[in-house]
């Protein structure tokens, strides 16, 4: 316990993903002695129920939502997200006070970087729900959020965003390294030996947890909604032929910067694909296999392109994804040359709640007036200081 007043750069960091399973939420102590750098104080998950996950699964389908449940969900969210504050704030023994601010990413419903005409203008957007004047006002602390919206105005994808703060704590001087975030989708940050800003490289690299759990729900009949350390890809055998196919899919042959997410990869293209291997007569545990070896291998042939060029010799893996053994069994398989592939606990960041951390560090920056966006990765013209504020 902190004696009470004894810090002014205590930071709440929110985090709620594509994979829709709840809401991550850090305590993190932000130090800037020589480099900006953190102490996670607490952190701690608060599922979904199974209704509000199935509401918030239906307001990504655009076809079928509607304009009064994205408002009201928005409202509904900011006390969900102000409830998990006051939450981690009693579990750490904290008072509001003690509090600097609160960093929520919120919870995105739609995000669309590749432009629509509006009037002749070509427009991007993305919205991400979870109001934080609602969160600022139930905790009584200020509150940022909204952060995707100024780097698109900038032009850049809105995503990544946590390559800034892999930048800020994991670059080194001798060689490279690869971090990947396995979420509902997976993204990676390569930061090659000795690196500046304007070096890095990041984006998403496709599905992660996704379509295995889409998957895993229609293998058991519902029964699991993930596959717990990859035992149902581990039972089963990769169909070489259809991963193959599934791997002449465009968002792959893209160039980066590029950012993806439910629209692309979620429960619709998850259920064709489902109707695609029945046709094919693949049973259950090789659809599993399968699916996850997609994951995997679109990871590694992203990081295959820098292994030389970057001089990496490690993989750190963060999320949900870095528990599925089997998953990081075959991620090392396809890398094509040694590298050390493990969990980003190894160099103090906790798997699950890095995204958390990385929003807390964001947040931070926004309140400093501080650029913290990174347009290596996301393809911004410029760098521009992310995020709006409750007080």
């Amino acid at each position: 316990m902190l004696e009470s007043g004894a810090s002014s750069n205590i930071v709440i960091g929110l985090m709620s993903g594509t994979s829709l399973d709840g809401i991550d939420a850090a305590i993190v102590k932000i130090n800037e002695d020589h480099a900006l750098n953190f102490e996670l104080l607490h952190f701690a998950s608060f599922s979904y129920s199974k209704e509000m996950k199935e509401r918030i699964s239906n307001m990504c389908n655009p076809e079928t939502v509607r304009i009064e449940e994205i408002s009201s969900m928005n409202m509904y969210l900011g006390k969900l997200f102000a409830d998990a504050s006051k939450q981690v704030m009693e579990d750490a023994r904290l008072s509001s006070e003690q509090i600097l601010l609160i960093s929520s990413h919120g919870q995105t419903i739609y995000h669309q970087p590749e432009p629509k005409e509006i009037e002749g203008n070509k427009v991007v957007s993305t919205l991400q729900i979870g109001d934080i004047g609602m969160i600022a006002e139930l905790t009584g602390i200020t509150t940022i959020g909204d952060f995707r919206t100024r780097d698109m105005a900038a032009g850049g994808q809105g995503a990544p965003l946590v390559p800034y703060t892999d930048y800020k704590l994991y670059r080194k001087e001798e060689y490279g390294r690869a971090l990947v975030n396995i979420g509902g989708i997976s993204n990676v940050t390569i930061l090659p030996k000795g690196c500046k800003e304007a070096d890095v490289l990041a984006y998403d690299t496709g599905p992660g947890n996704m379509i295995m759990d889409a998957f895993t729900s229609l293998a058991t009949n519902g029964v699991q909604n993930y596959d717990e350390n990859g035992a149902i890809a581990a039972k089963g055998t990769v169909n070489e032929t259809w991963l193959s196919q599934l791997l002449d899919h465009p968002y792959f042959h893209l160039t980066a910067p590029k950012s993806t997410g439910r629209e692309l990869f979620g429960e619709a293209y998850s259920n064709q694909l489902w109707l695609e291997a029945e046709r094919l007569q693949i049973d259950n545990d090789d659809k599993v296999a399968t699916v996850t070896a997609l994951t995997a291998k679109t990871i590694a042939l992203e990081i295959n392109k820098y292994i030389a060029s970057a001089s990496l010799k490690e993989v750190f893996i963060s999320g949900g994804g870095r528990y599925n053994k089997t998953l990081l069994t075959l991620i090392s398989k396809y890398l094509s040359k040694d590298v050390i592939v493990c969990g980003t606990d190894k160099i103090g960041m906790p798997a699950d709640a890095k995204e958390a951390i990385s929003f807390a560090l964001l947040g931070y920056q926004c309140y400093k007036q501080r650029t913290n966006n990174l347009p290596a990765a996301t393809g911004a013209k410029k760098p521009v200081v992310m995020g709006k504020i409750s007080w």
